[in-house]
């Protein structure tokens, strides 16, 4: 399927949520490999006085990201989002997302992401604001409500429409939840109702199938995949293989899948340095350890290792015995 934001067409229902320390740039480009028709970067602040620390830089750097560019912004004051909004755009952004659904404290602390879901008034000067600053789509992501009792996410969705957002994900949950229990679809359905820009549904979605049941209850347009995707970047392969022809595709091979890993250290040694891209490798390996139980006992191995070398040394050996058992 195509549908588009604003100018841009964009191929396949599943989107890749952004995850603050997990989509940086590296993990983006493989996830859009893999059929993510988009792919927003890590969030980031909209106090420009804080955008010259290595981490902020990383997270603005879009070098050879395939289009179109999403950059989430996180803040409080329409005047401030709508000025970050614009460099951005200057910068090579295509699309401004806004990040109304964070549930960690660090932001809720400062009146953003999900804590914004609380003052409906403010949602809407900050959505108006953003949206007149800047001539490319601006798009929302939001969380059910507060909590239980004040789920808002329908009225919030028609404040987003009138502003002219040009797509809203919805996660199913509320803040007060994070992350816990099961995220729930019923709100994410009534927000559906009378809405026309599209709308991607979010939260717990991590198998095909699912994501079809979650699509034909909600009535939404696309998924929008997070920690599902953390070791599996081509879970939108399957995903959107299913939703077009209604059968998932022949599992990758493991030889393929070793190609895919070793390339990723390799990205992320070339976009961290040494000492950070250790660290952060050290992340994602353990995540595809997760994925493939026959290489847990990798695990302790690779987060030993003190350097890149050793590292992809490790990785290498252990992967490609684990391919070769497939051979055999």
């Amino acid at each position: 399927m195509t549908w588009r934001v604003g100018p841009h067409e964009l191929a396949g229902a599943s989107v890749l949520a952004p995850m603050a320390g997990v989509t940086d740039r590296p993990f983006r480009m493989l996830c859009r490999r893999f059929g993510a028709a988009l792919a927003p970067a890590e969030m980031l602040s909209s106090d420009q006085r804080l955008w010259s620390t290595s981490k902020s830089q990383r997270r603005m750097n879009h070098d050879g990201e395939p289009e179109p560019r999403v950059v989430q912004l996180v803040g409080s004051e329409p005047a401030e989002l709508a000025a970050a909004a614009r460099v951005n755009v200057d910068l090579g952004a295509q699309i401004i997302d806004i990040n109304m659904g964070c549930p960690a404290r660090k932001v809720c602390n400062r009146d953003a992401g999900s804590a914004l879901l609380g003052d409906e008034d403010l949602i809407r000067r900050i959505l108006d604001a953003v949206v007149r600053a800047v001539a490319v789509p601006v798009t929302l992501k939001i969380r059910t409500g507060v909590e239980p009792a004040r789920r808002n996410a329908a009225r919030v969705a028609q404040i987003a429409q009138a502003c002219g957002i040009a797509a809203l994900a919805i996660h199913g949950r509320t803040r007060s939840d994070h992350f816990r229990g099961s995220a729930e679809y019923d709100t994410i359905r009534q927000a559906r109702e009378g809405l026309a820009i599209p709308l991607l549904a979010n939260g717990d979605i991590d198998t095909a199938p699912l994501a079809r049941a979650v699509l034909d209850f909600t009535g939404a347009q696309g998924v929008m995949i997070g920690r599902a995707a953390q070791g599996a970047p081509w879970i939108f392969r399957d995903v959107n293989a299913y939703l077009a022809e209604g059968t998932t595709p022949a599992p990758l091979l493991r030889a393929f899948k070793t190609e895919i890993i070793l390339h990723h250290l390799e990205l992320l040694y070339a976009f961290y340095g040494e000492y950070t891209g250790l660290r952060v490798a050290r992340k994602h390996l353990g995540w595809y350890c997760r994925q493939h139980a026959h290489i847990e006992a990798l695990r302790p191995a690779l987060m030993a290792a003190e350097d890149s070398t050793s590292q992809f040394a490790v990785a290498r050996r252990g992967f490609e015995q684990w391919m070769q058992l497939e051979a055999a």
